[in-house]
């Protein structure tokens, strides 16, 4: 046995040093290139690792982030859709470095007459246009959008220089502001709402006939950009798609409204009392303790009564927050308002609804119910919740996310009817835009720049917390949801890793693609414990901070201790798809006849034919039209060398509970997909029993087209199935079959579509 064990090993040898041979003697008679192997480290892709961002993924020991803090008094001029405010910004540098000027986002003016927005799209005329779009943009001047400066000064009153650009405004500052200091200054504007149900927008007010107006108001005051330490400034225009890089600040805000107006937003309503009646007051402190169910605070019999009015008073709303990046509120005199409370730890968070009598029934029904959810299937995914409340606010042909609160379609027909899809629509969206205080409000990505990391992370959230809510809800994060894209128009598709204005379809590119690339990785690649593990890892790492892509991969491979470098290249830098099919079958029968295969390289060592038939095994390709499993397993078990090796090693019970192997096939794998997938077989058998088999995406390693795998099996193989359960976005499955079936569809015409999601 031991001149077998050494034969086998110099075999081995020889056989791996045949293929490098082979492969280098075919790589001389081509040009040579760069390594281009799927596998390779993804290391000039990523920037390198530093002081303030480590390998591992984490906040170096000198990461920095500036902080700003806001102190700000708002009106809200319901008479004439405006809003009038000053602010005082006081900003600290905790960079190492010195600033001779501040850049401030002023997002508004992407409605000015003159916005440059408009001037970048060539997409030609909108597909419809509502009568007052239509007069704006054809036949009369613009809506007079945008912000109206009247002064940006020192505290101590003196003018400052500012340049606007744009939607960016730079200040310059009397001083250079060195690291380690602060400064403070006072910005005055004002500027007209728009209704955001006819002209779009993020923002804005929802006119009804009964003369109110509904106000979900946010960008709606001059904010910091970030200054870190990736770019320097991020000062890129908006231009409508790529949302904010915001900085983290506490923020003081004083909001006057109509007097019969109901209220909320971003913080600490420190009077809150103050603004209701005193039955909604007791209704208010019944559901900080109502942990089983809303209660209305507001009813909609008292909203109703309020749009009967207008009241002539103000009121003046007062609102503290710390630690968040930006600030948001709702206000309406048509308002219904409830709340539950959520407990998480030893802590109570309140889950609140805002909605007009136009949202019932469904918003009383499943508003709050759905908020309270999302904040407990996310808190048990990264972290918990830090904020005292989550409010979701009813906004026609809205989804939008601030911290604390969002604002969310979702509306009956006039009759109080709707149908499972609006019903869907609106769960949905709530837990989106209530799962975005984690990502990007606390775990602080740029979503100017990278739309997924804010987007394609939430949407996965978003899917596990739809299954918790309701098990089988219809989520889109599946893999098997980008099929269509990933097989569509490569002219038409970018990598994710793009930034987010310059992508084709962001629905499909921010949105989906990463939140069922990261289900892959759950389902497939990591399995549950280790990829739980690494996104709980880089969330904690992160809350509170300002990550970037590679903190991302780095940190999912750290905390995991898997290899994902070629994961990431795949599904994040290109625009490859996987297609994964079963390329041929093939049976063989063992045999202790050598091949002449084995007699050529049994040559090379000096061994005869008899030292090869004594001490060796060989598979045979057979018709398996043919075989005969019992006569294979006789021929099988009477060979010399295994019989010999059987006696030398397993005791007689132990031989008896072998596997009865009769059968052998080679499965060869193609991959036509320019992606490397695991492999995920379904194999059943006569009996009709089923295995699953699963190969790592490595087994690619070596060839990118073709891959052969071999099975010893008791039952005949009836048929394999390539991902049967659509986990790994499989573009074509007319090739995952064997025997093979017929599709409904023809892959080739399909790819050639040309599709919009």
């Amino acid at each position: 046995m031991k001149k077998f064990t050494v034969f086998a090993a110099a075999i081995l040898i020889s056989l791996s040093g045949y293929a490098q041979q082979k492969e280098g003697e075919q790589n001389d008679k081509q040009e040579g290139h760069y390594n281009i192997s799927k596998f390779r480290q993804l290391k000039q892709e990523l920037p390198t690792p530093n002081t303030y961002r480590t390998a591992s993924g984490a906040p170096g020991h000198e990461y920095y982030q500036q902080k700003a803090d806001y102190k700000m008094d708002i009106i809200l001029d319901d008479e004439n859709q405006r809003i009038y405010g000053e602010e005082v910004i006081t900003y600290f540098n905790n960079s190492p470095d010195e600033l001779e000027y501040l850049w401030v986002q002023l997002d508004q003016n992407i409605r000015a007459p003159d916005a440059k927005t408009n001037d970048v799209k060539g997409a030609g005329p909108s597909t419809f246009y509502r009568p007052k779009k239509f007069t704006e943009e054809f036949l009369g001047e613009p809506f007079p959008g945008g912000f109206h400066i009247d002064y940006v000064k020192s505290t101590s009153d003196n003018d400052l220089p500012y340049t606007i650009n744009g939607t960016m405004m730079r200040i310059d500052l009397p001083n250079i502001l060195k690291s380690g200091e602060n400064v403070s200054f006072k910005i005055k504007w004002w500027y007209n709402i728009p209704n955001h149900v006819i002209d779009g927008g993020r923002s804005g007010f929802e006119h009804f006939e009964d003369g109110n107006n509904n106000y979900v108001i946010a960008q709606f005051f001059p904010r910091m950009a970030v200054y870190n330490d990736v770019e320097g400034w991020q000062n890129m225009q908006f231009l409508g798609r790529g949302e904010f890089a915001l900085v983290f600040g506490d923020y003081e805000v004083n909001i006057t409204t109509p007097e019969d107006h109901i209220l909320d937003g971003t913080g600490v309503i420190t009077n809150r009392k103050e603004m209701l009646t005193g039955k909604q007051w007791r209704r208010y402190e019944k559901a900080l303790k109502s942990y089983d169910k809303p209660v209305i605070i507001v009813t909609q019999e008292e909203a109703e009564e309020n749009e009967k009015t207008v009241a002539k008073g103000t009121k003046t709303w007062k609102l503290k927050a710390e630690n968040v990046r930006d600030f948001a509120f709702a206000s309406s005199r048509k308002y219904i308002l409830d709340g539950q409370a959520v407990k998480l730890g030893d802590r109570t968070v309140m889950a609140i609804s805002l909605y007009s009598k136009e949202g019932n029934p469904l918003w009383e029904e499943y508003s709050t119910r759905v908020v309270a959810s999302t904040v407990k299937s996310y808190s048990a995914q990264m972290f918990d919740y830090p904020y005292h409340k989550a409010i979701s606010v009813h906004a026609q042909r809205q989804g939008m996310e601030y911290p604390m609160i969002c604002f969310n379609f979702g509306r009956p027909k006039p009759d109080g009817s709707y149908t499972e899809r609006t019903r869907n629509g609106m769960i949905g969206v709530i837990i989106h835009e209530v799962g975005h205080n984690w990502f990007p409000m606390i775990v602080n990505s740029d979503e100017r720049q990278w739309g997924w990391m804010d987007e394609g992370l939430n949407t996965f959230a978003q899917l596990l917390a739809e299954q918790d809510f309701e098990p089988g809800f219809p989520s889109r994060g599946y893999p098997k949801n980008v099929v269509t894209y990933m097989s569509g128009d490569q002219s038409r598709l970018a990598p994710i890793m793009t930034q987010h204005d310059n992508v084709f379809n962001s629905g499909s590119n921010a949105y989906s693609k990463p939140a069922a690339g990261l289900f892959i990785l759950r389902e497939v690649v990591m399995g549950h414990d280790l990829f739980d593990k690494a996104f709980k890892t880089y969330a904690e790492r992160w809350r509170f901070k300002h990550p970037t892509p590679a903190d991302f991969f780095r940190t999912m491979e750290d905390a995991s201790g898997v290899d994902l470098d070629w994961f990431w290249r795949g599904w994040f830098y290109t625009t490859h798809y996987n297609d994964i099919g079963i390329k041929d079958i093939k049976m063989y029968q063992a045999s202790s006849e050598p091949t002449e295969k084995a007699k050529r390289m049994g040559k090379r060592y000096g061994m005869s034919d008899e030292d090869l038939r004594n001490n060796y095994l060989y598979l045979v390709e057979i018709d398996s039209d043919k075989s005969n499993g019992d006569s294979a397993t006789e021929s099988m078990r009477n060979n010399p060398a295994l019989s010999e090796y059987l006696a030398d090693n397993f005791s007689k019970e132990e031989r008896e509970k072998l596997r009865d192997t009769k059968y052998f096939y080679e499965i060869i794998f193609e991959k036509p997909g320019g992606l490397v997938m695991p492999i995920l077989a379904e194999i059943t058998y006569e009996d009709g029993t089923v295995e699953n088999k699963y190969y790592p995406a490595e087994i690619w390693r070596f060839n990118d087209k073709e891959v052969k795998k071999v099975l010893g099996t008791e039952k005949r193989i009836t048929g394999i199935k390539i991902d049967p359960n659509g986990l790994t976005a499989d573009v074509n499955a007319e090739n995952n079959s064997w025997p093979r079936e017929e599709s409904d569809s023809k892959f080739e015409s399909f790819k050639k579509k040309t599709l919009s999601n």
